[in-house]
């Protein structure tokens, strides 16, 4: 039986590997005990899958530094022919100094960056799809748990959640529509803005999403999300969309804190919904300026939740994303105006890095990240990089010697 330089045969290694990105490396180990007979400690797991996870993003970087200069191939022959997406969001896990002693050293919460890359299966139409918003949006015993929902997800949990009394669960018709997205690929990484945006723009490129004919971003208000679009992808043509969940979350949040009984708050509700729906920015932003005149300056030292405060941020959205506002003209191009894909692959990196007991050092997380980002993605990109010669190195900490 071959061996690699670990000592373990190359089928056996990737699965180690491959655990070691989906499940703790505890709970790896004693996987790869009970079900394959594999002795290996939890320390080996980590060892291991750090040291692929940094292959891959030295692979990464080399890929930027080819784009950079003009010299990186693209991955795909062939452009998409129909429309493709890119959505960026961030996520929340805790570090730890590195290097430090035994035990957790000035632990603090991170924000790792995603991407989520899409072809769709959509063809554009004369007329609006869909001009009325959906009903769930206008469900008034829904849209309350709805908005919760939508808020937890950006929320930055430092504590222990108590335990949830589980809900029954509510007969829902089964989905007949089959799903719109062909493919998708995915990246992460613990980088700052500047680094992660050119891991975006290397992404598109090699998939030729900057050749598509329709190609949308759509990301909530975060201000790095559009930096990295204003950097990289507007040159490429791609139209800023903002998440409509996420502004339906504001919307909400202003009418209930506007003056007024409960069917009024409602009501306005609705009807700036429903203005956003169809596209209607003016009237949207002219209610919230006529809304904020009427409750007045937030009193001194006034909460984030206070009414005015909520108003004022409401507006203060509104204003800074208007531009990408235009959800009619989305929906007619066969574009998302949703970007729940990237929130859902999020999630997915979470049941992995995420927990309130789980303190990474900064770089075995964006090994990690990258090992989790090449299973997640739908282009058999693992396979590739498991195919893709390595650097000739001992099994432990040894300096890199570049492949012959």
């Amino acid at each position: 039986m071959k061996l690699g330089v670990e000592g373990y045969a190359p089928a056996l290694f990737r699965k180690i590997v491959s655990q070691g990105a989906r499940y703790a490396f505890a709970e790896t180990a004693h996987n790869l005990q009970e079900l394959a007979g594999q002795e290996i400690s939890a320390q080996h797991v980590m060892r291991l899958t750090e040291r692929i996870g940094t292959e891959w993003a030295a692979q990464r970087d080399r890929e930027v530094e080819a784009f950079k200069q003009d010299r990186l191939a693209r991955t795909y022959t062939q452009a998409p022919a129909s429309a493709v997406a890119v959505m960026l969001d961030g996520g929340r896990l805790q570090v730890r100094e590195d290097p430090s002693g035994p035990g957790v050293q000035k632990p603090e919460w991170n924000e790792p960056k995603y991407g989520c890359f899409l072809t769709l299966d959509t063809k554009p139409t004369r007329d609006d799809p869909q001009p009325e918003p959906p009903a769930r949006f206008l469900d008034r015993a829904g849209v309350p748990t709805l908005v919760r929902q939508v808020q937890r997800l950006r929320a930055a949990s430092t504590t222990r959640e108590e335990p949830r009394k589980a809900a029954r669960p509510a007969k829902r018709r089964k989905r007949t529509l089959p799903s719109r997205i062909l493919l998708r690929t995915v990246i992460a990484s613990m980088a700052g803005v500047e680094v992660f945006g050119y891991y975006v723009a290397v992404e598109v490129y090699k998939r030729g999403l900057d050749l598509a004919p329709r190609k949308g971003c759509i990301c909530d208000g975060q201000k790095s999300n559009w930096t990295v679009y204003e950097r990289h992808l507007k040159a490429w043509g791609f139209i800023p969309i903002l998440d409509f969940l996420h502004l339906l979350t504001y919307l909400y949040a202003a009418a209930q804190a506007a003056s007024g009984t409960e069917k009024e708050r409602w009501a306005r509700y609705t009807q700036w919904l429903t203005w956003a729906w169809q596209g209607q920015r003016e009237k949207v932003l002219v209610a919230l300026n006529r809304a904020c005149q009427r409750a007045g300056e937030p009193p001194a030292g006034a909460s984030e939740s206070d009414p005015h405060c909520v108003l004022e941020t409401a507006r203060t959205y509104v204003t800074n994303n208007c531009d990408k506002m235009d959800y009619p003209r989305y929906r007619k191009l066969g574009l998302p105006v949703s970007s729940a894909p990237v929130e859902s692959t999020i999630k997915q990196f979470n049941k992995r890095v995420k927990g309130t007991e789980k303190f990474w050092r900064p770089k075995a997380a964006e090994a990690v990240l990258q090992v989790r980002a090449a299973q997640l993605s739908g282009d058999a990109r693992e396979d590739r990089l498991w195919a893709t010669p390595r650097p000739l190195r001992a099994a432990r900490y040894k300096p890199l010697r570049p492949a012959a």
